[in-house]
């Protein structure tokens, strides 16, 4: 099975070993992973700020770099639904871009939920021997829909010891230029999460996307709360010896 890597931008510049990790789960799986050089950004900032035309530049450039994968996969659920986004974004250029949209939109995964509902994987044989929780991030639970893949994952981690997150359906305040835009009110929120965080008494909080874990580790580190912060392709790359 052939996949291509859509690494995303916090992960390419901010957490390159996410990238690794995810390619090196896959391979372990009997995937050939490549990486299409062209990508660039999903258009998911400029798209959610209204610069709708300027999103429709940058869809293009993705579907034309991601055209001739048979499955793409994203360690981060926000940006896989932003693809998903794609065929609203040209819902009126029925000419060419459309069904062009609509075909990428189709192979696009999340990292967990490629591995368990493509592939049919829920132990990679990782281990972790630690106590931890796991935060689901927004776009990816509501907006891909993305729920139970994750969980079905860190079930079968050696070692894990696992206690569900208080008000795990809340935002951690990221929300991408939300947190820059309503700062005051994006701190409210990821205090909030820190402080359900602190409730489970974990060594290590879990999540599929770089936004939140950069937004509530950022605020961990600030708050000088020892809590590591792990994507969880880093957990599961971590194998029995």
């Amino acid at each position: 099975m052939k996949v291509s890597l859509f690494i995303t931008c916090l992960a390419d510049v901010f957490y390159p070993n996410v990238g690794k990790d995810v390619v090196e789960v896959l391979e372990r799986q009997g995937c050939e992973v490549d990486f299409p050089a062209s990508q660039t950004c999903c258009g998911q900032p400029a798209y959610n700020s209204g610069y709708h035309k300027e999103t429709k530049e940058v869809a293009k450039s993705m579907i034309r770099s991601f055209e001739h994968s048979q499955y793409v996969v994203a360690p981060s659920g926000s940006c896989a639904a932003m693809l998903h986004e794609y065929p609203h974004l040209f819902k009126d250029d029925t000419a060419i871009w459309l069904k062009r949209a609509e075909e990428l939109a189709a192979k696009t995964y999340e990292f967990t939920q490629f591995l368990v509902d493509v592939l049919g994987v829920e132990d990679v044989g990782a281990t972790c021997p630690a106590s931890a929780t796991y935060h689901t991030s927004c776009h990816m639970t509501r907006l891909l829909g993305v729920k139970e893949a994750p969980m079905k994952l860190l079930k079968n981690v050696s070692g894990l010891n696992y206690t569900e997150l208080p008000g795990k359906e809340t935002c951690c305040g990221f929300g991408g230029t939300f947190s820059v835009k309503m700062k005051p009110i994006s701190e409210q929120m990821v205090d909030e999460k820190i402080a359900h965080i602190e409730e489970t008494n974990s060594e290590v909080l879990i999540g599929a996307d770089c936004g939140c874990l950069m937004n509530i580790g950022g605020r961990l580190e600030r708050l000088g709360k020892p809590v590591q912060v792990k994507h969880i392709a880093e957990i599961l790359n971590q194998q029995k010896v």
